[in-house]
């Protein structure tokens, strides 16, 4: 099979349709908005080959079945039934181990579709701060999702259906996803210590800014510490200095351009905020071991 250079709801339809072998899906699939409802996400993500992938839109999923251990935006993680899902778009995602019997219920939606389904004021998670969250959810918030997804679905597959019902649907489903991220984070910083609550907002900091900023000066100043002191933090909780952190965010982004896209190196330097390619290139190769050139080729 093809390496897919990103994962975005073009692929992602033609995937869900080629499962369906001509039966009727109980999904919603569109341009900007794919709506999806127990598909077969184990045989899905067995299409595709064990490589980074760039989503470029949002995704929802909540999980009904199965466990899957990406690493997501750096992080490793682990899904697993009764969680909901997050991804902002262009998050950065390498599949991981996954059990044959994923089911769950989801959405995904370009930005264009955001902008319309909020047109005032955007739920706190969609705000360009938070690339990425997983989180179990009571019993009772998994049937509200569910309920929301079934009422979205029905809507879009009736004959004369309305753009804004449609809309308001979606914004209803995520508004409420967002209710329940807005209590999980505020029971997980209460019993979260001191120092791992600046560390999650490191990781945080790292993830979203790393391609532009490199030192770590700008991280602690961000978290008013100290860039010695933040240091010494990051290093007692997770194992690793701060500057591998920021080093392995940067490294990844390089991977993806070189391997994903048609930009020339000079081109990537500039965007990733390196002062030159040759810096750039030498900063590379002291952190893979091969030149950017040897590592686009290998792809």
């Amino acid at each position: 099979m093809k390496k897919f250079h990103q994962f975005d709801l073009k692929q992602l339809s033609e995937l869900l349709r080629g499962e369906a072998n001509g039966q009727m899906l109980d999904d919603y699939i569109s341009e900007n908005l794919v709506v999806a409802y127990n598909p077969p996400v184990g045989r899905l993500l067995s299409r595709l080959s064990d490589d980074t992938y760039v989503l470029p839109e949002m995704r929802v999923m909540v999980l009904l079945k199965g466990t899957a251990h990406p690493t997501v935006n750096l992080i490793p993680r682990t899904f697993e039934a009764g969680q909901v899902v997050f991804l902002s778009h262009n998050s950065i995602v390498r599949l991981g181990a996954f059990s044959d019997d994923i089911r769950g219920f989801g959405i995904s939606l370009t930005d264009k579709l955001v902008s319309l389904a909020f047109p005032t004021s955007l739920p706190t998670m969609l705000d360009g701060h938070v690339r990425d969250f997983n989180f179990m959810l009571t019993a009772r918030e998994r049937q509200r999702l569910e309920s929301l997804h079934a009422m979205l679905r029905d809507v879009m597959q009736s004959d004369g259906r309305d753009a804004q019902v449609i809309l308001h649907l979606v914004a209803a489903f995520l508004w409420q996803v967002n209710s329940y991220w807005n209590r999980y984070e505020n029971d997980s910083r209460a019993s979260l210590s001191r120092d791992r609550r600046l560390f999650a907002d490191f990781v945080q900091l790292v993830s979203q800014y790393a391609t532009q900023e490199h030192g770590i000066d700008f991280y602690a100043s961000r978290l008013f510490l100290s860039p010695r002191y933040m240091s010494t933090l990051v290093k007692r909780v997770s194992g690793k200095v701060a500057k591998q952190w920021i080093d392995e965010a940067i490294v990844t982004r390089i991977k993806v351009e070189l391997r994903h896209s048609d930009k020339s190196v000079a081109q990537i330097a500039d965007s990733m905020n390196f002062p030159n390619p040759s810096f750039f290139c030498k900063y590379f190769k002291r952190m893979t071991g091969m030149t950017t050139q040897a590592y686009r080729n290998r792809g």
